[in-house]
């Protein structure tokens, strides 16, 4: 174990914030078993308490003590997927606390596949509490300087570390499955794409009913300008091109995932009055992008009066 995450493990048993790599984006963990510790993930981001946490464990052995993952779809797709960006809303077991589900009978659980971040978790031994660390609601973190610009004026420097694990692999958070449901629900897409889960398990649905995982609201990821959304090979709109950025990185899904909010923080950044996202075909990580890309541009008032749904 290296001191860096040694120091980790020591912070996140003591009560403390630790900003995590993952291979999608960076997370804000806390000791799933330290409540206090916990509550300041939501003050930290100015997240809506009830708002649910994703866990965090080393493996699926302990992933199973969190939640109940006994079904074959849940076997299946957690043997296949994990580690990696694969998000499972699966029935919780009771020692998981209220404040990480919002009170709801569910839980979202993943293994991670950074290597510092699963040295980590292997360490740690237990279960961390993660949503991503950044201002909730806001462009989601990539990169250890994105955490610093975001939230590090609030970090603690004498309990908080930040762990940097250089640039994330994937770029879009975890793919969410609900598996209580029959069939599976795709509640959210994201770094595995719904046509790799439809081969493991069969037919998947949409989502439907009321907000219960990460991800869900109409407007998310959002960046201070207003963001226009046009499909490949349309015309540009109308105005100084001066003042207006655009994005298009359709000629490579990977590539654009890596880079998605890298591009709308450069964006954001560039004092101009509209940012412009040429929209990516809805094929494989193409899903998970044009859902970040539809809800940065979405109105930013329509969720605040009911953030859960």
């Amino acid at each position: 174990m290296t001191c860096e995450v040694a120091r980790a493990v020591e912070a996140l048993r003591g009560g403390g914030l630790v900003a995590i790599p993952t291979e999608t984006v960076y997370g804000l963990a806390a000791d799933v078993s330290q409540t206090s510790a916990v509550e300041r993930i939501f003050s930290t981001k100015n997240r809506p308490v009830g708002h649910p946490l994703i866990i965090h464990v080393a493996d699926l052995a302990i992933a199973e003590t969190w939640a109940d993952l006994s079904s074959p779809v849940a076997q299946q797709l957690a043997t296949a997927c994990w580690p990696g960006p694969l998000t499972l809303l699966a029935p919780r077991h009771e020692k998981v606390p209220d404040i990480v589900t919002g009170g709801r009978l569910t839980v979202g659980i993943r293994v991670p596949a950074h290597p510092l971040t699963r040295a980590l978790l292997e360490a740690h031994g237990g279960a961390i509490a993660a949503p991503s660390a950044n201002r909730f609601g806001k462009v989601s973190p990539t990169t250890a300087q994105h955490v610093v610009d975001d939230i590090g004026d609030v970090l603690n420097p004498d309990r908080d570390l930040i762990l940097d694990g250089g640039p994330c692999g994937v770029g879009v958070e975890s793919t969410i499955v609900d598996i209580t449901t029959t069939p599976p629900q795709l509640l959210r897409p994201g770094g595995i794409p719904a046509e790799d889960i439809i081969t493991l398990v069969g037919d998947i649905d949409g989502a439907v009913g009321p907000s219960r995982a990460a991800g869900m609201m109409a407007s998310h990821y959002a960046p201070r300008t207003k963001v226009l959304l046009i499909e490949k090979g349309a015309p540009l709109p109308d105005g100084d091109a001066h003042d207006m950025y655009v994005i298009d990185r359709t000629n490579d899904l990977a590539d654009a995932a890596r880079n998605l909010y890298s591009d709308l923080r450069i964006a954001d950044a560039a004092n101009v009055s509209l940012i412009v996202a040429v929209m990516p075909p809805a094929v494989g990580l193409g899903h998970a992008l044009r859902d970040r890309l539809t809800k940065a541009a979405a109105d930013q008032s329509r969720d605040s009066a009911n953030p859960i749904g």
